[in-house]
């Protein structure tokens, strides 16, 4: 099962939603095995397609908020949690997507995380219409490694916590007036150039954007007495190189790399997705790109299902027709051989009837009387000897044979019945026979 990896750009707050756009998005593919089948960067319908689709939600997008949470679970607990964390949200927590960690920290709390609605689904849509499939949603802050002095479930940070300090780079614009231009060798010694920065401090998260030349200056004033482990994201595809790069490390001395590959890689051992509630998949709907794909089946199928009704209906009309022939012509016959029939329900009945009355009339006697069924059975019993019969009973129009006790009847009985034009049946239970007209 192979696995793509996206780092996802953050918001602009200050476009307009309709004017969202994706720049090329740095991915790494790996096979089912983990093998590093490609890493690049590539704009969105020409990222590689894979079983699964790891998003890396910038940090800056999200707001993670450790609070109390009702027991409560499906569309019960989606309503409830923007009245469990709108006291912390500046926007209305409607316009909000909340995604709920489930492993409880220490204190018995939970971890909230909070993400534009609009934003998250233009990214879900984005991809899904790309023909992604699989999708999850991992905040990057989550991929950073943890010192083993962190304690990654307690709840409230601590004036002496340690912090975990990433760089991830330059600022990346979703207006669409900026996406053509590639953030170039001098925009990192650019003295305005912004960076992005995800920091860890216990069991919660934040992202922001900072000046360059104020990173340090930053990291240090948000960790105060706390030790800071910081660390800069090599290694990303589409990156500057040379002189901006010298220049990036000199300004963040020591800290540690990063590449993105390790990066993305732990984005697979998160357990934590954003794609929870109205986002979570649901392999048994189709999307648009999905749906696209079946268009020719699904019209292929729709043809067959006419053609197919269609062509039950023409049969059945062509049958319909053949019988009406047949029972015109059987009434045909009826009242050509008895004129005086004045009422015709059921030709092929009232024809044997007649026939039989006019048997009875010439004295034949007819095949299901008590005679003719007593002289096909005498003429079918063979090697039975005609004293191994102990009852013959008459009615209904049948004949029951009840043989004596010890008397073998051989299996060939039926058989000679039926040269006889007769019928015969055996009760396993009691031994004895019904023989009928086979007419």
């Amino acid at each position: 099962m192979s696995t793509l990896i996206v780092l996802m750009p953050p918001r602009d707050p200050a476009v307009h939603s309709q004017e969202w756009q994706l720049p090329e998005l740095p991915f790494l593919l790996l096979d089912k095995a983990g093998n590093t089948q490609r890493s690049g960067c590539s704009a969105l319908a020409l990222l590689p397609r894979a079983t699964s689709t790891v998003l890396l939600i910038a940090a800056r997008d999200l707001l993670t908020v450790a609070t109390a949470v009702p027991p409560l679970k499906g569309p019960r607990l989606r309503q409830a949690l923007p009245n469990v964390v709108e006291d912390q949200l500046i926007q209305d927590p409607q316009t909000c997507h909340l995604a709920l960690d489930p492993q409880a920290l220490s204190d018995g709390r939970h971890k909230v995380v909070a993400i534009d609605r609009g934003w998250f689904r233009f990214l879900i849509e984005g991809f899904t219409a790309a023909g992604h499939r699989g999708l999850r949603a991992v905040p990057v802050a989550r991929c950073l490694q943890l010192p083993e002095a962190l304690e990654p479930d307690e709840a409230a940070p601590s004036p002496h916590e340690p912090v975990i300090a990433c760089v991830l780079g330059p600022v990346v614009s979703t207006a669409p007036a900026l996406l053509a231009g590639i953030v170039s060798d001098q925009a990192f010694s650019a003295p305005g150039e912004a960076l992005e920065l995800a920091i860890v401090r216990g069991a919660l998260e934040q992202g922001l954007a900072v000046p360059a030349q104020s990173v340090s200056a930053t990291i240090a004033a948000l960790a105060g007495d706390a030790p800071v482990t910081l660390y800069r994201l090599t290694g990303l595809p589409g990156e500057p190189s040379g002189a901006a790069s010298k220049s990036l490390a000199a300004q963040l001395s020591g800290a540690q790399p990063l590449t993105f590959e390790t990066l993305a890689r732990r984005a697979l051992s998160c357990r934590f997705d954003l794609c929870q509630f109205e986002f979570a998949a649901q392999p048994w709907q189709l999307d648009r790109a999905t749906l696209r794909r079946l268009r020719v089946p699904l019209a292929l199928v729709a043809a067959s299902l006419v053609v197919a009704i269609v062509g039950a209906n023409v049969q059945w009309l062509m049958l319909a027709r053949q019988r009406d022939a047949i029972n015109a012509e059987m009434t045909e016959l009826l009242l050509n051989a008895f004129p005086k029939t004045t009422i015709v329900l059921d030709p092929a009945g009232q024809m044997a009837r007649q026939l039989q009355m006019l048997r009875l009339a010439a004295g034949q006697p007819s095949p299901d009387d008590f005679l003719a069924l007593a002289d096909g059975l005498a003429r079918s019993l063979g090697p039975v000897p005609a004293n191994a019969i102990a009852a013959l009973d008459y009615h209904d129009r049948r004949l029951e044979v009840t043989f004596k006790q010890g008397v073998n009847v051989d299996a060939d009985l039926t058989a000679r019945l039926a040269r006889n034009g007769l019928t015969g049946t055996a009760d396993s239970s009691t031994g004895k026979w019904t023989i009928r007209s086979a007419s």
